[in-house]
């Protein structure tokens, strides 16, 4: 075996299993990386110097090939079903060793970093990689040690990831070629037979979710952070699904940036999981997003995009591979970004969702129990004519705003939430960045510059002295003015101009929450409960 690069003298490819690989290269440059992923034609350069790459045939997560072992570390703490699909241990040894074997004598990176810019909860992590590009990715995505300390570096988790190696089902228990398993036991992710990144950075993303609450005490959260820049530790969190603005609204040029995806939080504060950031590409303008576009430079990958045809500038309207084009970049390629990536106790929250029902409040604020009813739900909506078949606003439902990633039971992180929110007098906020005066395609999205405003005077005080009156079916706590918004904006129900109406589509809206939640109720405590919305049939 042929070993180039910066290599650990503490722990070798051996420690895994790997004693046979025919080449490999150990915490390469990104330029290096660069180099090797042009020599292996895994990608080409675009005019601004970043490389582009393509997926192939998976450009996202494949969620029901998904697996966690299921064994007597997981048996009783994981949340089984659909999102957490159990795997028999004794497969998972038979598949690990079939992917060693596979690995003999062929060329592999090896890269070495954190996860998690605390120190004190940081996962010590090695990726194993036969693409060079996704070893660039890893450097980008996770936190880079200091030189001197990948020198004596022993990892405490391990990623095998192999897209050109295909699992049989019928023998290896899986549910087709491709995989994505975790072993909590034995601290090693294998991933098999897919070329999408983000495999890599949410399966640890997935195992922070385990080991941070139920080891550490610590709050996991698919959520971005930002801080003011003035020192004095006001931090904020910003939830939302896709869509709802969560990358747009926390992207703030006078505020620092903590990080734009997972994050953990401590009695001390707000750490991010990641040393940088994948964003995605569709539609990217600079006039849209400045900070992103500026961001995709030498170093930078672009996943799946095209060029503008007899060019190598990339075309980002193109969407003929996937809409998930993506960029991943180091975080350091945005000029605002906190380094460390830690920020003080958070004093704001934001829910954001996208409401096409236009119901909710463009603003409001929630008790305890209702800020746990809503983290569980993790609402927003579809508008008609973004699918085939969407006719009218559809509700989506993700628990914590990030179901895909949850382990344990979404009730454990919600009740921390809880008691952090007691423990440190946090305000929690819902927005509407969605519509208003009547449901999509009646009334008008919510104004940019609006929602924007009412974040600020949430962030500088501007609603604290202000009167509030709580919405008749969700109870949320609707602020009776706010700086720099007019007034009857803040009241959906008067922006409706028809009263009736309006009531009939809060309580189908209402309706839709509770159901959801009836798969959540076995394991809700009464205060949970009592944040639901509650019908009122009456006034609809």
């Amino acid at each position: 075996m042929k070993e180039y690069g910066l290599k650990s003298s503490k722990a070798g490819l051996e420690s895994i299993g790997l004693q046979n690989v025919g080449e490999a290269y150990w915490n390469l440059t990104p330029a290096e990386l660069v180099e090797h992923a042009l020599t292996n034609k895994e990608g080409v350069l675009t005019d601004t110097g970043a490389l582009m790459c393509d997926t192939g045939k998976f450009t996202g997560r494949s969620p029901k090939d998904k697996f966690i072992v299921k064994d007597g570390k997981t048996a009783d703490k994981v949340w089984w079903g659909n999102v957490n699909i159990p795997f028999d241990p004794e497969k998972f040894d038979a598949l690990h060793q079939k992917m060693l074997d596979y690995l003999s004598d062929k060329k592999v990176y090896v890269r070495d970093a954190y996860a998690g810019a605390d120190k004190t909860y940081r996962l010590k992590l090695r990726v194993v990689n036969t693409q060079a590009w996704h070893n660039l990715f890893c450097y980008n995505m996770f936190l880079r040690p200091e030189k001197y300390k990948l020198e004596n570096f022993e990892p405490s988790f391990t990623i095998i990831n192999a897209p050109e190696f295909e699992a049989d089902p019928e023998k290896d228990g899986t549910r087709q070629k491709n995989f994505a398993i975790i072993n909590f036991s034995k601290n090693i992710i294998l991933i098999g037979g897919t070329g999408y990144a983000g495999e890599m950075k949410k399966g640890i993303f997935s195992v922070l979710n385990f080991t941070l609450p139920s080891e550490h005490n610590v709050l996991s959260m698919h959520c971005s952070a930002n801080m003011s820049e003035k020192g004095d530790g006001d931090t904020a969190i910003f939830f939302g699904l896709s869509g709802t603005g969560k990358t747009t609204l926390s992207a703030d040029e006078n505020r620092g940036l903590i990080g734009d995806d997972e994050h953990g939080w401590t009695d001390q504060g707000v750490f991010n999981f990641e040393g940088g950031c994948y964003a995605k590409t569709i539609d990217l303008t600079k006039e849209k997003e400045p900070q992103i576009f500026d961001a995709i430079k030498f170093g930078a990958i672009v996943e799946n995009t095209r060029f503008v045809p007899g060019t190598r500038t990339v075309d980002y309207k193109n969407v003929s591979v996937t809409e998930n084009t993506r960029t991943a970049y180091p975080i350091d390629h945005i000029n605002n970004a906190v380094s460390p990536s830690i920020g003080g106790v958070p004093k704001n929250i934001f829910f954001l969702t996208c409401d096409a029902y236009g119901v909710l409040p463009p603003i409001s604020k929630l008790n305890k129990g209702q800020a746990m009813y809503h983290f569980i739900s993790g609402y927003t909506a579809k508008v008609a004519g973004t699918e085939a078949g969407v006719t009218e606003p559809q509700t989506v439902f993700s628990a914590c705003f990030g179901a895909p990633f949850l382990p344990l039971h979404p009730t454990t992180y919600a009740e921390m939430l809880g008691k952090k929110m007691d423990e440190q007098k946090v305000n929690v906020w819902l927005v509407n960045t969605g519509w208003s005066g009547g449901p999509y395609g009646v009334g008008s999205r919510m104004k940019l510059k609006y929602t924007r405003a009412m974040i600020s005077a949430a962030l500088t005080g501007g609603l604290d002295e202000v009167g509030y009156r709580n919405h008749s079916i969700f109870g949320c706590a609707i602020p009776a003015t706010c700086p720099g918004i007019p007034s009857e904006v803040l009241s959906p129900r008067e922006t409706w101009k028809n009263d009736k109406g309006y009531y009939e589509m809060a309580n189908k809206l209402a309706g839709e929450f509770n159901e959801n939640f009836k798969k959540f109720e076995e394991f809700a405590n009464e205060e949970i409960m009592a944040g639901a919305p509650k019908p009122n049939l009456k006034r609809g």
